[in-house]
């Protein structure tokens, strides 16, 4: 049981956090969205050896959101009231997607992603209730303190749940002034991203029709953080076949990543974004699914902004972003190793 005083501050961290625009990223956040030169060299190196699954370059078309420009800061930036970053009404966004779309050559393929990080979660929660170093230290390792249980694949707070809505109100918002819907929807198998997607999205869309994927590759940075380790593919599908949810072929019973003494790096984190977006690429259309949501993590949102050719921009719960990206089919030589 919560007492009431530890009640009291959690509660306060919980109202002062919606009330300064619960989505904006806090320190931890920015510190945690950066990318080594190091790390990137590694991922790019990689690439180029052992995934041969990759036959898509990734880049970002400038001139569309706001959130892509160096002089945007990122700890200030309040998509609520900048609708989504939008450079350009949506009207012509979506038209000019859509001329890039019909204009292109057959290799090349142009998509809009809104990347969605879950809701505050009950791990984020203890992480405010113990610092970064010690949720590093210890808390990350254990499932809770007696007062909280964050671990494993820890459900969304009230704030939590209060973002997704956030989200939804404002798309309903910029629906009024002509965005479009996505149509398609990729998931992370975590709960805490599955209910974000609901919360932000059902209002809008029949979630049983538009039959969202839940995607192993999406989800967060893998291994020694307990709230990183999924549920049983069995728990997963009970909660959410019936909401009209799919799950991959291939989704293992047990989380088999997850290990207790390893903490996934950078660049191999990086390497499942790019797989999954192989895989968007290679099974929607150019035209029908130029628009598409992804709801994920903090972690994974940085390796797919690394991947897509973004500048590194935080996220903080429950917040998004859009990216509109242009992918090339790559040739027989595919990618060059890099000398470091």
């Amino acid at each position: 049981m919560l007492t009431w005083i530890s009640l009291s501050i959690l509660a306060l961290v919980s109202i002062a956090t919606y009330f300064a625009m619960s989505t904006l990223p806090d320190g931890i956040d920015v510190f945690n969205s950066t990318i080594k030169t190091d790390d990137r060299n590694a991922y790019k190196n990689a690439l180029a050896e052992h995934a041969d699954w990759n036959h898509w370059s990734f880049e970002v078309v400038d001139g569309f959101f706001k959130q892509s420009l160096p002089e945007t800061d990122e700890t200030t930036f309040d998509y609520f009231k900048e609708n989504f970053g939008r450079i350009k009404s949506w009207d012509q966004t979506f038209k000019e997607l859509d001329q890039l779309n019909e204009e292109a050559d057959d290799d090349t393929v142009y998509k809009l992603f809104f990347l969605g990080r879950h809701g505050q979660g009950f791990h984020n929660l203890a992480n405010l209730k113990y610092g970064e170093k010690e949720w590093n230290r210890h808390w990350s390792r254990v499932c809770g303190d007696g007062e909280i249980t964050w671990a494993p694949d820890p459900e969304l707070t009230d704030l939590g749940i209060s973002q997704a809505k956030d989200n939804s109100n404002q798309i309903a918002i910029e629906k009024k002034d002509g965005m479009r819907l996505p149509s398609k929807y990729y998931s992370s198998p975590f709960r805490r991203s599955v209910d974000t997607l609901i919360g932000t999205w059902e209002e809008h869309v029949n979630i049983k029709e538009v039959a969202p994927l839940i995607k192993e590759d999406f989800r967060e940075t893998i291994g020694i953080h307990i709230c990183d380790k999924r549920s049983p593919r069995s728990v997963i599908e009970k909660k959410y076949s019936g909401r009209g949810f799919q799950i991959e072929d291939g989704f293992e019973e047990e989380d088999i990543y997850f290990k207790n003494d390893y903490r996934e790096k950078v660049w191999e984190q990086a390497l499942r974004m790019n797989r999954s977006f192989n895989y968007i690429f290679d099974n929607t259309d150019r035209k029908k699914d130029s628009f598409v949501s992804i709801t994920s993590h903090s972690g994974s949102i940085r390796t797919q902004l690394m991947v897509l050719g973004h500048r590194a921009f935080a996220i903080g719960t429950g917040g998004m972003i859009p990216v509109l990206v242009k992918a090339k089919k790559l040739d027989e030589k595919g990618l060059t190793k890099i000398i470091m």
